[in-house]
Parts: structure tokens; C-alpha cells; sequence
């Protein structure tokens, strides 16, 4: 996932922009080297100097921010570079320096408004979409996972080889939820927290989903299938079932066989998988819709015990995003 998808720059400009401070963008769309900030990363200026979000993690903020105050107010954008030096990085925590391009966006500008309003509303509805900006000129729109695939899947910004159009991938942040407080799910959770998924743990059972068990997790102690309706399934979802218990798994799995999750896996033997499928297929569901679920979960390793099948359950799903 991007750096900037991990913010909300966008729905800051436009607050400070409708309070009347004054709000320019500055988004990272171009890296050489060993940047700081990845592509897409973004900061907010306002009108007096006030700063929020980051492009270079320290090493030219400043500059940024003296050129955003310069432009609150006007039309027109501005796109900067900087050459960040070998000290500098090393102060930041990487081993070399690199450069950076960096382009500013008045909202009410360079930003329209209404633009922004379309790109922040459709953040909070977890709907992918893709800010296109003409580097070159004042064009501006919103695409969307048709128009950049490759993109969307990798979570990849940055400029086309025209050299002027940039594409700022904004995906919801990814889930992972995760059906069954189990050994498995206490080793998997803390792992996808740290690729960057937000995970959930479901199961009603209180002796399994205890706080104790899940340090810091998100547990929610409801039926599967009530818990994934109140949640809402979307294509930046995963789905991991591993009770064993289909009073458990199979409303979890039908639910998610009916909606667009990228990853539906399954805990359990081949034997254990062919009645899994004879109990869906009764229920109605078509052989392709069935075919989805990845069963035994996991990529074949050879994993043994939680840990390692936890490892092979994470390479699977990172797998299933990043190549399609």
C-alpha cells in the first residue's frame, strides 16, 4: 500500500480550505534514488505555514512549505525538485541520498474545489479512484480501476512514459478478516497488521476472541456472517475462515462468494474442502463461484504449526493482490 493511502491529506485541504486558512497539496510524483517518501506521498500548507502529512520525511519540508505559502490563493500549480544529499538522508534512516519531484496544488486552484470533493467522498466510501493531473497544463479528473489496472493493483503512482501525466492511486486501505480466534489467527493478525492490512478478528465465542489472547486486535463477537454484513465486503477485502466449524465458516464463505473480495481462503483438509463444496453447491453457488475459495489455505511450504501456516497464508493473499 502507498504511504498516501495511509492519510487523509485530501479531506485536511478541504477542511482548512472551507475554514478559510488557505490549503495547497504538495504530493510526491516523481522519486530517484533513496527517497524518503514514496510516490503519492502528500503534506498539507496552509495560508500560515501550518503543515500536516510529509514528502521527505524532513529532508526539504521546509523549502515546500515557503514555496505552498507563496501560491495559497493563486491558480496555478508548481512542481518542484530536490536533490536530497547523502547526509541528509542518513538522518532520516536510509544508507544514500536521491531526488524527489514534488507538485504543488492550490485548492480552488490548480485543485478545483468540486474535484476535491468528488476525490475525498469517494475515500470515505472505501471506493478506489485515481487523481489524473496533467504536469504540463491544468487538466484535472478522476478515473477509476478500469482505466489504470496495473496500477491499482500494485497500489502504483507516478508519472506515465508521456512524462507529464500523473496518476495518484488512492485504493481503500486493505482488511483482512479473519474468521476463527484460533491458534493460527493469533499468529496471522499481527502479521497482516504489519503488511499493512487493517485485520479483524470474528468469532462469537468469548473464551476464544478474549482480549488477552489479541493484544491491540480488532475483535468483534458476532455470528460471521452478521459481522461481515456490518463490516461490508469489497475488493481491497480479505477473507481468511479457520474454525473448521461450517456452523462457523460457511456463512462467513457464503457471504464473501457473493460479494467482491480479492482473497476468500479456507482452513482445512482436501477431504475436509470436498464437503465444503458439496454443502455450497447445494446451496446454489456455481462451480466458478466455488473455485474462488483458496482451500487448503495457504501456499504449499510445507508449513507446520500456527506460525509458519499463518506465513503461508499472508504469502497467498499478498500473492492474490499483487498479481491478479
Amino acid at each position: 500500500m502507498s504511504d498516501a493511502s495511509l492519510e487523509n491529506m485530501p479531506a485536511l485541504a478541504l477542511d482548512w480550505h472551507r475554514a478559510g486558512r488557505g490549503a495547497v497539496i504538495a504530493t510526491v510524483v516523481e522519486t530517484w534514488g533513496s527517497a524518503p517518501r514514496a510516490t503519492g506521498a502528500q503534506m498539507v500548507v496552509s495560508g500560515a505555514g501550518e503543515m500536516e502529512g510529509s514528502v521527505s520525511g524532513g529532508c526539504v519540508e521546509g523549502a515546500v512549505v515557503v514555496e505552498a505559502m507563496e501560491l495559497v490563493g493563486s491558480g496555478t500549480a508548481r512542481l518542484l525538485e530536490f536533490g536530497v544529499s547523502d547526509d541528509e538522508a542518513f538522518a532520516v534512516g536510509l544508507a544514500c541520498g536521491g531526488r524527489i519531484r514534488v507538485l504543488l496544488e492550490p485548492v480552488g486552484g490548480a485543485m478545483p474545489v468540486d474535484l476535491l470533493q468528488e476525490l475525498v467522498t469517494a475515500r470515505a466510501a472505501r471506493q478506489p479512484v485515481a487523481y489524473v493531473a496533467d504536469l504540463e497544463g491544468t487538466d484535472r479528473r478522476l478515473d477509476g480501476p478500469r482505466d489504470w489496472p496495473d496500477r491499482f493493483r500494485m497500489d502504483r503512482s507516478g508519472v506515465e512514459e508521456d512524462g507529464r501525466t500523473f496518476i495518484h492511486i488512492h485504493n481503500p486501505p486493505l482488511r483482512m478478516l479473519v474468521v476463527g480466534a484460533v491458534h493460527i489467527a493469533q499468529a496471522l493478525v499481527p502479521m497482516a497488521r504489519l503488511a499493512g492490512y487493517d485485520a479483524v478478528v470474528i468469532d462469537p465465542r468469548p473464551a476464544f476472541g478474549a482480549a488477552a489472547r489479541f493484544p491491540g486486535a480488532n475483535i468483534v463477537e458476532e455470528w460471521p456472517d452478521e459481522a461481515l454484513a456490518e463490516l461490508g465486503l469489497d475488493a481491497r477485502t480479505a477473507v481468511v475462515t479457520l474454525t473448521h466449524d461450517p456452523k462457523l465458516d460457511d456463512p462467513a464463505i457464503r457471504a464473501a462468494l457473493a460479494a467482491e473480495v480479492f482473497y476468500l481462503g479456507c482452513l482445512g483438509s482436501k477431504r475436509t474442502h470436498a464437503k465444503r463444496v458439496a454443502r455450497l453447491d447445494e446451496a446454489g453457488f456455481t462451480p466458478d463461484q466455488i473455485a474462488r475459495i483458496h482451500a487448503p489455505v495457504g501456499l504449499d511450504i510445507g508449513a507446520q504449526g500456527p506460525a509458519e501456516i499463518a506465513v503461508s497464508v499472508l504469502a497467498e493473499v499478498t500473492q492474490r493482490l499483487r498479481r491478479g
